[in-house]
């Protein structure tokens, strides 16, 4: 498999901060690859120096085994999408898509071939006249991505696009995206703060912390087998029982992260591990219940779907016994 996208040693920092710490990344050709973390994890730092805009203090970038540390951003094989699209405000759709093409003085009838191909894919042909002020944030997205692809570059860089769009159009944007990725087979490599985001499209993940790379992996992996606390309790939902907890009530001698879906409340079963506890919050899903339960130190959370055969006295304060199998936990380093 051919290697798009090598990071070495990548160092960078901006005063005494540390911005980005010895990251090793290797992302393979055709790969929607996401760069996953809270808000000054180095993702973002990350994204600008794959695509040139920031230099690293040391280490070495390679695209398709080329050394293009030092090359400007122009002459690497990389376009990038903002989240606040970029357009040009007095330029028309189709003038928009075309910018690149002119730049590089392509003849016209290829350019209409080019620019008519490119926004018919994104399903923007009959808006070639509009103007941006006239598009919805969705529309905006798709002529951003539509001037990115229209040169068909080997790596298509990604910088939280879908952040300024509603619940329902980034849902949408999202299966747009992926398709898109498919159709052109490049490499996407997408940067966002949104786990779910990151987990529906994604082929693999890194989960950036502080500076660090916590973890490369598939989505799938991430969510079973998390190698950190962090990485456990930023992706979906879990209880972290520490190693104090776990050998004082469970006589299990390392920390462990626990799933709610993985929690059975009140059932004669078993299961290696066991323990009861009081309700102390009860938040309504829509199709099922998130419970928090407390036990002194500990603090469990599962998930209880209504329409289940099960008929649970589940009210505030009142207690159960919680148990879950050995084989379903993640035991972790503190």
């Amino acid at each position: 498999m051919t290697v798009a996208l090598k990071l070495l040693n990548i160092n960078k920092s901006y005063a005494d901060v540390s911005a980005l710490l010895d990251i090793k990344l290797e992302i393979n050709d055709g790969e929607f690859f996401s760069l996953l973390g809270p808000s000054g994890s180095g993702k973002t730092t990350c994204l600008k120096v794959i695509a040139g805009f920031e230099l690293p203090d040391t280490g070495q970038i390679e695209l398709f085994g080329k050394d293009v540390s030092s090359i400007p951003p122009f002459k690497r094989d990389v376009n990038t999408v903002f989240q606040d699209y970029a357009l040009f405000p007095h330029m028309n759709v189709k003038d928009n898509v075309a910018y690149s093409l002119k730049i590089k003085k392509t003849p016209l009838d290829q350019q209409e071939i080019l620019i008519n191909e490119i926004l018919s894919t994104v399903k923007l042909i009959g808006y070639e006249t509009r103007k941006p002020s006239e598009l919805s944030g969705g529309q905006r997205q798709r002529v951003a991505l539509a001037r990115s692809l229209i040169n068909k570059p080997k790596v298509l860089l990604l910088d939280e696009p879908l952040g300024a769009l509603d619940l329902k159009l980034r849902e949408q944007m999202q299966i747009e995206l992926k398709n898109l990725q498919r159709q052109f087979q490049i490499t996407f490599i997408y940067v966002t703060h949104d786990q779910q985001e990151a987990m529906s499209m994604s082929d693999r993940i890194a989960i950036f912390n502080e500076g660090r790379i916590e973890q490369i992996d598939t989505p799938k992996n991430i969510y079973n087998k998390p190698k950190s606390a962090f990485v456990a309790d930023f992706i979906g939902t879990t209880s972290i029982i520490s190693k104090k907890n776990a050998l004082k009530f469970f006589n299990h001698p390392s920390a462990f992260s626990l799933r709610p879906e993985f929690v059975n409340i009140d059932q004669d079963n078993n299961c290696e591990f066991k323990v009861d506890a009081e309700i102390s919050d009860i938040q309504y899903q829509g199709s099922y219940y998130k419970i928090l339960f407390k036990n002194n130190d500990i603090n469990i959370t599962s998930f209880y779907y209504p329409n289940s055969n099960s008929n649970l006295n589940l009210e505030l304060g009142s207690n159960h016994s919680l148990s879950w199998s050995a084989n379903i936990i993640t035991d972790l380093d503190e």
